[in-house]
């Protein structure tokens, strides 16, 4: 954070207006939030922008830190107070704006000094979360919330159905879009700086999505091959899907499955994009739907749904969306699509069941589960991307062989 910035006024009423709407309106999701307000905010300039956004997730992230240190908690009436106590704290000098008008700001630093009462303050978390973290995991839990606690870079996946890790590099280039490889990732390349590449040519034109480097780890571990018949069974807007069908390079059959319509019509258009034509998409309506692919699939993809506790560098506010009773309810939820979903895969076909979750609750608990229930699979291997060891978001894998 440049702490030279010089403050317009209209930049904290954006600030507080995407804040109040991302911390009290129902379902909305921050990157939406953001997106929608640098939209409307259309006269800021490059640094505008940067200043909102880089504010807007940070202030989100350290929301417990903020209470603390403003000695208020978060509500529509105090959302000032939190943006001035996140200014302060990075020696950005307040302008007399009427929105700071009650902020003490020698109280405010006086509680600068002061230790954290307790950990879930100092992580910034909820204290349910800081327990069910520390249930599972151990002492590591706050090695893991730490990584966790770092703001994503932007991650791309190079096309390799149109363009090479290589030519994409130089490509951006051109648009003045500097990236780097990753060591070990084939077709990943890491931003510099943040900028909006949507609108650049190369994405246009299908070159490359967005995706972690974790997350392209799964559609390598599904080791699949041109002409194989695949099933991407919770494929929701596509981006392990294209990931498949770029390494199956166009050839074969992959069939993605959602229960619901629009995200497989996001799909679509990304595959138009991407030049991905061996995918078909298929609503899952019911039972039937699952009943008629039976013993069909070389490879099953269950990306399933999960808590989403790897991804909170790039989702913090999914930290006050949660509860426990939403991760109770989604491990009920994995079982039963693990149990339904498994009987697609055909004898010595591969069942590959992926998470974006830290926790052995929904990751090992649940494979081994499964597989004291069906003795027809074996496990070949899993993998645990853990944010502090991988640099990246957490996600964990499991690769299981139908045996009869």
């Amino acid at each position: 954070m440049n702490s030279k910035i010089k403050l317009h006024r209209n930049l904290i009423i954006g600030l507080h207006k995407a804040l109040e709407e991302s911390f009290f309106e129902p379902n909305k999701y921050a990157d939406k939030v953001l997106e929608r307000t640098l939209k409307f905010n259309k006269k800021w300039g490059s640094k505008d922008r940067g200043f909102v956004s880089e504010s807007f997730y940070e202030i989100i992230r350290w929301k417990n830190q903020l209470e603390f240190f403003a000695n208020r908690k978060l509500s529509p009436e105090s959302i000032n107070v939190l943006i001035a106590t996140y200014l302060l704290r990075n020696k950005i000098e307040l302008q007399p704006f009427p929105e700071f008008e009650k902020v003490y700001i020698k109280k405010i630093k006086d509680r600068f000094k002061l230790p954290f009462p307790t950990l879930a303050i100092k992580y910034s978390i909820p204290e349910w979360m800081q327990m069910v973290l520390e249930s599972e995991l151990g002492d590591e839990w706050s090695h893991e919330m730490k990584a966790l606690n770092t703001p994503a870079q932007t991650i791309i996946r190079a096309n390799s159905l149109k363009i090479t890790a290589e030519e994409l590099k130089e490509v951006l280039m051109v648009e003045n879009i500097i990236v780097n490889f990753i060591k070990g990732y084939k077709n990943a390349l890491i931003m510099e700086e943040k900028k909006n590449i949507f609108k650049t040519q190369a994405f246009k034109d299908g070159l490359f999505e967005i995706q972690d480097a974790s997350s392209q780890r799964v559609g390598e571990f599904a080791d699949v091959k041109p002409g194989m018949r695949v099933i991407d069974s919770c494929a929701g807007a596509g981006g392990k899907t294209l990931h498949l069908a770029a390494l199956m390079e166009n050839k074969g059959l992959i069939i993605a499955m959602d229960i619901h319509e629009w995200k497989l019509q996001t799909l679509k258009q990304r595959a138009r994009r991407n030049g991905a034509y061996n995918i078909q998409t298929k609503v899952i309506e019911d039972s039937k739907t699952l009943k008629r692919l039976e013993n069909s699939a070389d490879r099953v993809l269950i990306d399933a749904p999960c808590s989403g506790l790897g991804v909170l560098r790039r989702n913090p506010d999914a930290k006050w969306k949660l509860n426990e009773e939403f991760i109770n309810r989604v491990k009920e939820e994995q079982r039963q699509i693990l149990q339904n979903h498994s009987k697609l895969v055909r004898k010595d076909g591969i069942l590959v069941y992926a998470t974006c979750s830290i926790l052995p609750s929904e990751n090992t608990l649940q494979v081994e589960k499964f597989l004291n229930e069906n003795s027809n699979y074996q496990l070949i291997e899993e993998k645990k991307l853990m944010p502090s060891v991988c640099g990246f978001d957490g996600f964990y894998m499991a690769k299981l062989l139908r045996t009869n």
